[in-house]
């Protein structure tokens, strides 16, 4: 696998693999209108791409903030795929001399908090967000900055 800059014409591979997230892990929480849109806009972002060429994970960092991270189920996960994506938008971040920070939808359980937490990003707050989930609710997100 290889981490390397998103390219315009990955942004259909980046969908398909986002469909994938979205049908395991409710991730995006709601589906984007426009999934390609959704992931667009970005100051940087990278995939990885496995040997096969199959885009395994995507990561970009918008506005100081690190964003639109996943990686698809299956045999990419467990591999330290996101691991290497965060990584290089750190090291992006550096570069530029820019700290990053995220947020997480506010479920302790899940996944991504665990990975979050577990690679060095500091729990700050929780705030509401400014939109609903798929069912009409509030949503709360959790706040990171990097540790």
């Amino acid at each position: 696998m290889i981490v390397r800059e998103r390219r315009d014409d990955d942004l259909g591979r980046c969908v398909d693999a986002l469909r994938l997230v979205h049908a395991a892990d409710a991730y995006p929480l709601n589906w984007p209108h426009d999934p390609r849109a959704w992931l667009a806009p970005a100051d940087a972002a990278w995939v990885a791409v496995a040997a096969d060429g199959t885009i395994a994970g995507h990561v970009a960092v918008r506005e100081r903030e690190l964003c639109r991270l996943f990686v698809i189920p299956g045999e990419h996960r467990g591999r330290s795929v996101g691991r290497a994506l965060v990584a290089r938008a750190r090291a992006w971040a550096a570069e530029h001399g820019h700290g990053l920070t995220l947020n997480v939808v506010d479920e302790q359980r899940s996944a991504a908090v665990a990975f979050y937490e577990a690679t060095g990003w500091r729990f700050t707050h929780v705030t509401a967000a400014d939109w609903t989930g798929p069912d009409g609710q509030p949503v709360q997100l959790r706040h990171y900055e990097v540790g």
